[in-house]
């Protein structure tokens, strides 16, 4: 991923958060059919490796597991907010009339080796604690144990797991770091100021140190 030594973020700790705050991710393999993308949720255990190890699934009629199995190198990309960035955010702008749109956006990047699943106790494991913590907060909040053992393990065998433990992590965090800090101050004013959440959202991180 191209990320300019501006918006670089190499802290582990900010790249982890990332990751455990990305609610669907993209998997990325390169195998026998060649490239093929799944979008899936994504389990990240930070102290298994000393990077962590993501932990997922794919339905079995979705060919890309079989790559898996024989793939050196998987790119996982989590995805975080992103905004429109204005000229006429810029206050600079009324003296310097130069300046173009831009995008402002946070993204995480994550390589590593898959070793897939089929054993169903591991495999139940990764639904229990994927659901476990999608399910965190509701009034009454679902549990694979809710489920019938016999429907259950049919539908285990209808998933393959697969884990990563991550191997190597980029991060650009895009916020308008280049520009001076007026203007960076009148991007953030101005993408909060607007009716767009997605806008909100990045104008949110943008206030982060």
């Amino acid at each position: 991923m191209y990320t300019p030594s501006a918006f670089k973020d190499d802290d582990l700790q900010h790249q982890l958060e990332h990751i455990a705050n990305t609610r669907l991710a993209v998997l990325i393999s390169n195998g026998e059919h060649g490239l093929q993308a799944s979008h899936v949720p994504l389990l990240l255990d930070p102290h298994a490796g000393p990077k962590g190890t993501l932990y997922g699934h794919v339905a079995r009629g979705n060919p890309q597991w079989r790559d898996l199995e024989s793939a050196a190198e998987v790119l996982l990309v989590f995805p975080g907010a992103d905004a429109y960035v204005s000229p006429g955010y810029y206050p600079s702008k009324a003296q310097d009339p130069r300046t173009v749109p831009t995008w402002n956006y946070v993204a995480v990047h994550a390589w590593g080796t898959p070793h897939v699943i089929h054993n169903p106790e591991p495999l139940l494991d990764i639904v229990r604690r994927l659901s476990d913590q999608h399910e965190q907060g509701r009034a009454r909040p679902w549990s694979v144990d809710d489920a019938p053992a016999d429907y259950l393990q049919g539908m285990l065998k209808a998933i393959v797991g697969f884990a990563v433990p991550i191997e190597r992590l980029q991060c650009n965090r895009k916020l308008s770091q280049n520009r001076s800090a007026i203007d960076h101050e009148g991007v953030r004013s101005g993408l909060a100021a607007s009716a767009d959440l997605l806008d909100n959202n990045l104008a949110a991180l943008m206030q982060q140190p």
